[in-house]
């Protein structure tokens, strides 16, 4: 069997990925946080993703699992998914031969280190047993190979460790375990003219979802057994699991977040997802001075009541630069004169730990003046310097935006006009909108 081994990943380098935004935290952090909840896994576990669909329902010329959200393949995030999991080794994605280049080339963009990529069959099932044989391999050490292994699809981008963990456990007891969702239409039967034949009692089925988890020797040994016919036609593991090994699963209810891309809408909705999950806390960096702390103090009550989370320190030095590793936005507020090394500064620090590899950056410059209005000529000034960092920043994943606030004497207008910082602020750290890279808003 052709198989391609592309930047496998050690134990230790794993420490120093980038986490899924404020979800997954990263190192150390991450690995007590497992010890706490219980997650550690004493055998090996590996997954096969098949990816080697057409997504002929989207209706794109593009393979679904490889057209973009927010600028990133889906199936990037789908495997960064278990790559942040310390106790999985191994992720197998199965691509049709066509595509091997494409997956190569987004492995390596993405920096994925876990993965291998095999080139995939003629159906699903065709797919995943290539995956499942891949990892057998006589030239693999036996250390790497699984006990384990979990079963996805490429297209399901949104899968956490406590559930994996749940099929895991559950795979190495039963043989087998599977995710289960309630059915949310009711099933009926027609007959061949069209009509109603009989509809089943939906409170007695579920539908099957992934992830899907079975003992190495469990799923190789149904592939082994199983019949043309199913390599053609089946689409579910658990049967095979059963019907040659006499396994039968352990189902486990699975979470909402487990839906599957299907539609062009999907794809819409996940970006969606996305965009929230880093938009839940940006840090505000005040440089230590004390007008910027005072705006920083209501800032910070006015992202309070539109649910998002605000850190504030004065710099990213020392402890400090946990911000760069636990934050996607990030606000810096200059206090007259404009200094753009500061907004330079940070750029240089996300570039330096590679953290808009995966999810753009944010970076809002906020200009407070405490003086007077600015005169024209500084106006432009200083929207010249953003335009230039915008533009050195962008190539780099990172969106930077512009928000001059004037601070007036009224203590009632300071607050409205505040409180509308706050809101443009959380607007394009919400929305993400190219268009406005490099604007210098006023608020």
């Amino acid at each position: 069997m052709e198989v391609s081994p592309v930047y496998m990943q050690s134990d230790d380098s794993e420490q120093d990925r980038p986490a899924y935004p404020r979800l997954f935290p990263t190192g150390e952090a991450r690995k007590s946080d497992h010890l706490k909840a219980g997650l550690c896994v004493d055998f090996p576990v590996s997954v096969v993703l098949p990816a080697g669909g057409t997504g002929e329902r989207t209706g794109l010329q593009t393979p679904k699992q490889f057209c973009p959200c927010l600028g990133r393949p889906l199936i990037s995030y789908t495997v960064e998914s278990f790559e942040r999991v310390s106790w999985i080794q191994t992720v197998v994605v199965v691509v049709a031969k066509e595509n091997i280049g494409l997956m190569m080339d987004i492995i390596q963009r993405f920096q994925h280190k876990k993965v291998l990529v095999v080139p995939g069959g003629s159906t699903r099932h065709r797919s995943i047993c290539n995956g499942v044989a891949a990892l057998g391999e006589q030239r693999r050490p036996a250390a790497h190979k699984p006990k384990v292994v979990i079963i996805h699809d490429a297209v399901r981008p949104f899968v956490d460790e406590d559930f994996l963990h749940k099929i895991a456990m559950a795979a190495k007891e039963q043989g087998a375990a599977g995710a289960i969702r309630p059915l949310v239409s009711t099933v009926i039967a027609t007959t061949s003219e069209g009509y109603l034949d009989h509809s089943l009692e939906r409170a007695k089925y579920r539908a099957s979802e992934m992830p899907q988890g079975f003992t190495y020797d469990v799923i190789s040994e149904a592939y082994k057994k199983c019949t043309e016919s199913d390599f053609e036609f089946g689409t579910e593991c658990l049967h095979l699991a059963l019907q040659y090994c006499g396994t039968n699963a352990k189902l486990i209810d699975g979470p909402p977040t487990l839906w599957k891309v299907t539609y062009k809408r999907d794809l819409a909705a996940a970006e969606s997802i996305i965009k929230e999950t880093l938009s839940q806390s940006a840090c505000l960096i005040t440089g230590g001075l004390e007008a910027a702390v005072a705006l920083a103090n209501v800032l910070q009550k006015a992202f309070g009541a539109l649910n998002m989370e605000l850190n504030v320190t004065p710099d990213l030095m020392g402890g400090n630069a946990r911000h760069l590793l636990e934050d996607w936005n990030f606000i810096k507020v200059s206090v007259d004169p404009f200094c753009p090394s500061e907004v330079e500064a940070i750029i240089l620090a996300l570039e330096a730990e590679n953290r808009a590899l995966l999810n753009p950056a944010v970076i809002i410059w906020m200009h407070l003046s405490v003086t007077e209005e600015p005169s024209t000529s500084r106006r432009t000034t200083e929207s010249a310097a953003l335009i230039d960092l915008a533009s050195t920043a962008r190539p780099r994943n990172i969106l930077l935006y512009g928000i001059r606030l004037h601070q007036p004497e009224d203590s009632e207008q300071w607050d409205r006009s505040a409180s509308r910082v706050a809101d443009i602020a959380s607007a394009l750290i919400r929305d993400r909108n190219p268009a406005f890279v490099g604007q210098l808003l006023q608020a």
